[in-house]
């Protein structure tokens, strides 16, 4: 096959991101070759190549981004026998490389060994081809779409985000940040069952897409200190919530998280931001809050894909820009300025639709 195109965004170095051919890969035993269709830009990848480097994870040798993605099985390794070429699928992006004792514990997510496409040094699959381990790509049903298959691992966050925050039936909720993952966020504690949900962004226009995908109430938040946002979130919702779920990584908007949940409440960090912030974490002992992180997520693709296949949950508005792999520069470009919420790259040339 090595006569295919396999054309590559890669990142290089700090404000150096190139597009380059790459030979194609063989699949090794466990493994699919996957002509890959759509794939997202996540704030990580933007992240590696403004900065190169998130936290420890730094870029030492040239790595293909991206890590939302579906596509095509086009060739299966010897031992797979659950996926045949033509298969439409979603990539899980984190796979484990050793049976640890995370993963008998079913959080997989957690192991330190473990693969992720596009986090230093491991290559992702913003490209033409790409092989991945057969068991974490997951077969997507004919009424849902490539897009939706790449949106599933964003959806992901959000459900794995809610589920830490044991968001049930009745719950009211207060998310921080409009942001793609906010947006997730969003749509999942309203399918679990969340009564309201106020959600809180600087920007009037993503709140605007928060409002069309349901959010009971906006907060715009410019100039405005963490306990006067709490007391909004109150004046809101007519008492505070038992859940907030942070999703933009700012020491203030943390703050506020702590200010307003609910004492007994749960707070969800998602966002990351500085190693380092400033936190009135007496307030949360003496009112008995819980503050949980989150990393990624584990065992939700069958979830998220089950959901889209209903068509309970619609992930489609997330998407407002799309770009061929060709313009991969400027859709880079058009993520990083912020425009629009999700930015889908299109990496099979006969086929740009959704």
């Amino acid at each position: 096959m090595a006569q295919l195109d396999n054309l590559a965004v890669v990142v290089h170095g700090i404000n150096d991101l190139r597009l380059e051919k790459r030979p194609v890969p063989e699949p090794g035993p466990n493994e699919v070759l996957l002509k890959m269709h759509s794939v997202g830009i996540c704030g990580s990848d933007v992240h590696y190549w403004q900065h190169g480097r998130i936290g420890d994870f730094i870029v030492k040798k040239p790595m293909v981004l991206g890590h939302e993605a579906a596509g095509t099985v086009v060739k299966v390794g010897s031992s797979v026998t659950h996926l045949k070429p033509g298969d439409r699928v979603a990539v899980e992006p984190g796979v484990p490389r050793e049976i640890d004792e995370f993963c008998k514990i079913g959080r997989y997510n957690l192991s330190p060994t473990i693969f992720f496409c596009a986090t230093p040094p491991d290559d992702g699959n913003l490209c033409r081809y790409y092989t991945h381990n057969a068991n974490f790509c997951y077969k997507l049903p004919d009424n849902v779409s490539f897009e939706e298959g790449a949106l599933v691992e964003p959806l992901s966050v959000g459900i794995h985000a809610c589920g830490r925050a044991g968001v049930t039936l009745g719950s009211k909720v207060f998310i921080c940040g409009a942001g793609p993952i906010g947006l997730v966020s969003l749509l999942v504690a309203k399918m679990m069952g969340a009564s309201q949900v106020v959600i809180s962004d600087l920007s009037t226009s993503r709140l605007e897409k928060a409002k069309e995908l349901g959010a009971d109430f906006t907060l715009q938040t410019s100039k405005v200190r963490p306990e006067e946002i709490a007391q909004k979130v109150e004046g809101l919702l007519g008492c505070m919530p038992e859940i907030s779920i942070e999703c933009t990584g700012v020491e203030s908007c943390i703050q506020a998280g702590i200010y307003a949940t609910r004492s007994g409440g749960t707070l969800v960090l998602v966002g990351l931001g500085p190693a380092l912030v400033n936190v009135p974490i007496v307030n949360a002992a003496v009112r008995e809050v819980d503050i949980r992180g989150i990393f990624r997520y584990c065992n939700t693709w069958p979830m998220a894909i089950a959901m889209l296949a209903s068509k309970r949950l619609n992930v489609a508005p997330l998407v407002t820009h799309r770009f061929p792999l060709e313009q991969a520069l400027e859709a880079f470009e058009t993520t990083k300025k912020g425009l629009g919420v999700k930015v889908m790259l299109k990496c099979d040339e006969n086929d740009q639709n959704p």
